[in-house]
């Protein structure tokens, strides 16, 4: 007989639980619901959770299954800037489909006051470490300053989206997430191009 897969099981809990969360509202879903529609059992599902809230902290999990599919997709070639803004625009979308201006105002809220894990910082996390693989490949091919280091480069990146999630909800998703993120982003990111470097500004103003 076949063995469960253990992340299979949780992955189908937490996608199910924001398909709902979506659907329905986050009030109004269930464990019950979140089960059924999971087809998982009631045993599994406290396995990996205590409740309906412990799932708040999930929807990381859910972007980053987001970018393993993004990842396996993502021409290599592209060059650097280009996979970023490509990976925003992607991860916005899915977020104004999937995921309600309520619901990301409530991560982000409950991320500020937790004494306990910041999910959304996890450096382990997919998120972080194709980041962190395309940043250094454009730096390696000199399309990115070395100014910085990955890890800074890596942590302004992840501030400006952070930035741009919190003013959608702040301003209650009045706007498009994603065409606003296709405005912003390439501004906040140009510090990161190679000719910005401290030498090619001094050679072309002589």
């Amino acid at each position: 007989m076949a063995k469960k897969n253990p992340r299979n099981t949780r992955g189908k809990i937490v996608s199910a639980a924001w398909q709902l969360f979506y659907e329905q509202g986050y009030e109004e879903t269930t464990v019950e619901e979140i089960i059924e529609t999971s087809q998982t059992s009631k045993g599994s599902f406290y396995h990996y959770f205590d409740g309906k809230d412990a799932l708040l902290s999930t929807l990381s999990d859910l972007f980053d299954e987001k970018y393993e599919a993004l990842q396996e997709t993502m021409d290599p070639d592209m060059p650097a800037m280009d996979q970023l803004l490509y990976l925003n625009s992607e991860l916005f979308r899915m977020i104004e489909n999937k995921v309600s201006v309520e619901l990301l105002a409530r991560l982000l809220s409950t991320q500020l006051v937790t004494n306990g894990e910041r999910h959304l910082l996890n450096q382990k996390r997919t998120y972080y470490r194709l980041l962190r693989k395309i940043i250094t490949q454009g730096q390696e091919r000199g399309e990115f300053s070395d100014r910085q280091s990955v890890s800074e480069m890596v942590r302004l990146y992840a501030l400006s989206e952070r930035a741009l999630m919190y003013d959608w909800c702040l301003r209650g998703g009045e706007f498009s997430l994603r065409q606003y993120a296709a405005q912003v982003m390439p501004v906040f990111l140009d510090g990161f191009r190679a000719e910005f470097s401290t030498e090619n500004r001094t050679e072309k103003k002589d």
